[in-house]
């Protein structure tokens, strides 16, 4: 008898996670929106917010815009700052469910930016003109971008609606900027443009689902 009660109860357990489970995948597949912010580019002060909307099974559109408005002083290198915003639609199909597992993406990308005296760690190639990463350590620029390129990623289900998720993309971007000296006001030096091919994106995100 007690082997029999141990029995059923295991039963009954495995029963409640298969549930449990099921209406955490069904909750996963019939979610029409969700909400999200990147935490790696909040590290890097640059806040952010997205919205993901369900288009069929297993196909969802997004668009996720960042602001970066900030300025740092200090005494041995003056004013830095990488001040800039962002919006990145793109397209997402998902090889199980939306907001669930493997998806890859087509991502677009535009804004317009003005740093100087900064370190830009861009991982990529910048060829056809300027190497911005090595003119903005010592010279302001102020400009606009656009691009697009292709997105790899995973989602994880937490809970019935929090998920984790972890993206990067690869891809093109063409940039447009006049170069000043650095300090306040300083004079325009130059104008140019360049092309830069490598990663687009790159983050990992907390997710609120509706």
């Amino acid at each position: 008898m007690p082997m029999n009660r141990f029995f059923v109860l295991r039963l009954m357990c495995l029963a409640l996670s298969a549930l449990l489970g099921g209406a955490a995948m069904g909750n996963h597949a019939t979610a029409q929106v969700a909400v999200k912010t990147n935490l790696l580019y909040d590290a890097a002060t640059t806040p952010n917010l997205g919205i993901e909307v369900g288009m069929a099974h297993r196909s969802t559109v997004q668009l996720v815009y960042g602001l970066n408005p900030w300025k740092f002083h200090s005494q041995t290198h003056g004013t830095r700052m990488v001040r800039h915003w962002v919006v990145m639609p793109e397209y997402r199909w998902w090889t199980c469910t939306r907001f669930n597992g493997h998806f890859v993406g087509l991502h677009a990308m535009g804004g317009q930016f003005n740093a100087a005296s900064a370190d830009i760690p861009v991982p990529g190639v910048f060829f056809g003109g300027a190497n911005l990463r090595k003119q903005v350590r010592h010279s302001s620029l102020e400009g606009g971008f656009a691009g697009l390129g292709a997105t790899y990623g995973y989602q994880w289900i937490l809970s019935r609606h929090f998920n984790l998720e972890a993206e990067a993309g690869l891809g093109y971007c063409h940039a447009w900027f006049n170069q000043y000296a650095c300090g306040e006001c300083g004079p325009r030096l130059s104008d140019g443009n360049t092309h830069y091919l490598g990663i687009t994106k790159l983050g990992f995100s907390v997710i609120y689902l509706f």
